[in-house]
């Protein structure tokens, strides 16, 4: 048998023959015979291969396409071939959900084929082979909510195998709400990308407004700031890393839709809107403490007005670094800024706000706190205690409770990963940026004290 013939064998025999065709044609310079052995080894290449030079691959011809790039700016045709394609898309997706009327039946066709016995305090159960009789009966529109593993998710320790049927309901009717509340916000993702930046977040909420009975009696001058304010919690806890956008999945997985939506109910008690962030009340409260922040009315805040926030214990040395890390226009804070403050200073367990603390503190920006930072931010708090006319403690056994506090990897320097997993970041935050927080912290032996013992109540 011949032997196949090697790269180097034919790569000379190529160069030979393109020698001789090059003496043929005395014309050809070294570059184009060089240029004519390169065709010459790609040809015979292709041909050793099976291929001819001229075919295409039929291997690529079999791969569809998988990704079209966003239409240009001037491709206004592309663009609203686009924008028309993902409305009939969503159309489609909004026709396959259950209506109310849908919806009612389904209750109705469950409840026929309910199980026996009740359940206890008259509780309606069905089991297995009921649940794919109400399959069969409610139509295609149904069939995803009733599979097995469906059932499976629902099963308790019911001793005939049965699942209540309020809570299969419920579940159906969550899953319903979730798809219509993915519709409605994938109607503002105008990239149809999947996530919603602020402007498109604004116009949903914008929008929302007037289906909201708690927010009804809101005067309109005062939409732009509501507005502001529900945004800036969607973004200051979705988005730490200030992409300047938020996913759609990570909106619905949040709790902060359902409190937003909650504004629906017309006897939402006090209590309940003073806990919601995007109540009416704690929007107007949150930017009445704007405006008595604000005494020059010129609709921002400087270092010394943001200093008698709350009982006006900030430290000089936190506020210095806080205006050197937050956007400020001329050296002072808008309201959007003003909101992350105040997110940051009411919800400082959360990894968010730590994350926006942590970056305040860190002033190297080495991604880590050392004994020289804490000694830096301490130094705060002593002036201040010197001001109430008291002796502070000594750096060295502050710097070590807190150590002991956060119990971090490396003995000598605490990262933001160690003050989320220690649970104490809250703790460590207020010693070091307000005289109150440490003063709570310096006295929680005597408070506790002076909590009575439940047999004394």
């Amino acid at each position: 048998a011949k032997l196949p013939m090697s790269s180097n064998d034919l790569k000379s025999r190529l160069s030979r023959l393109a020698q001789s065709t090059a003496a043929k044609r005395p014309l050809l310079t070294p570059a184009q015979a060089l240029e004519e052995e390169a065709r010459l080894f790609k040809e015979r290449y292709q041909a050793l291969a099976g291929e001819s030079a001229t075919a295409p691959n039929a291997a690529n011809l079999a791969i569809p396409t998988f990704y079209q790039p966003q239409p240009k700016e001037d491709s206004l045709l592309q663009k609203k071939l686009r924008e028309e394609a993902r409305a009939l898309f969503l159309q489609r997706k909004t026709k396959q959900l259950l209506d109310n009327n849908e919806l009612q039946g389904l209750w109705y066709l469950l409840g026929a084929h309910r199980t026996p016995p009740d359940g206890p305090e008259a509780e309606q159960l069905i089991n297995y082979t009921d649940f794919l009789k109400v399959r069969q009966a409610a139509g295609p529109k149904c069939a995803p909510f009733f599979r097995p593993r469906v059932f499976a998710k629902l099963l308790q320790d019911d001793p005939y195998g049965r699942i209540n049927i309020m809570s299969l309901f419920n579940y159906i009717m969550k899953k319903v709400w979730l798809h219509q509340t993915r519709i409605g916000l994938s109607l503002y993702d105008f990239s149809g990308q999947g996530y919603l930046r602020e402007t498109d977040l604004e116009n949903y909420i914008t929008e929302l407004i007037p289906t909201l009975p708690q927010l009804s009696k809101l005067e309109k001058l005062f939409h732009s700031f509501y507005v502001c304010t529900a945004v800036r919690k969607f973004f200051f806890f979705l988005d730490p890393l200030r992409t300047g956008r938020i996913k759609i999945s990570d909106i619905l997985a949040s709790s902060f839709l359902d409190d937003l939506l909650e504004l629906r109910d017309e006897e939402l008690s006090e209590a309940a809107q003073s806990s919601n962030w995007f109540s009416a009340l704690n929007a107007l409260r949150v930017y009445g403490t704007f405006l008595n922040l604000d005494k020059d009315e010129n609709g921002m805040l400087s270092k010394s007005e943001l200093a008698k926030y709350g009982t006006g214990t900030l430290t000089e040395v936190f506020l210095d670094r806080l205006f050197q890390e937050c956007l400020t226009y001329e050296g002072e804070l808008d309201y959007k800024s003003y909101l992350d403050f105040v997110l940051g200073m009411e919800n400082k367990a959360e990894p968010q706000s730590l994350q926006y603390f942590f970056r305040i503190l860190d002033i190297d920006g080495s991604g880590s706190l050392t004994v020289w930072t804490l000694n830096f931010f301490f130094r705060g708090i002593q002036q201040k205690l010197r001001e109430h006319g008291m002796e502070p403690p000594k750096l060295s056994d502050l710097q070590n409770e807190i150590f002991d506090m956060v119990r971090p990897a490396d003995p000598y320097k605490i990262t933001l990963d160690d003050l989320v997993r220690c649970g104490q970041g809250d703790t460590v935050v207020n010693i070091l940026i307000d005289l109150n927080g440490f003063w709570s912290y310096e006295s929680r032996e005597m408070i506790v004290a002076d909590v009575p013992e439940e047999a004394e109540l």
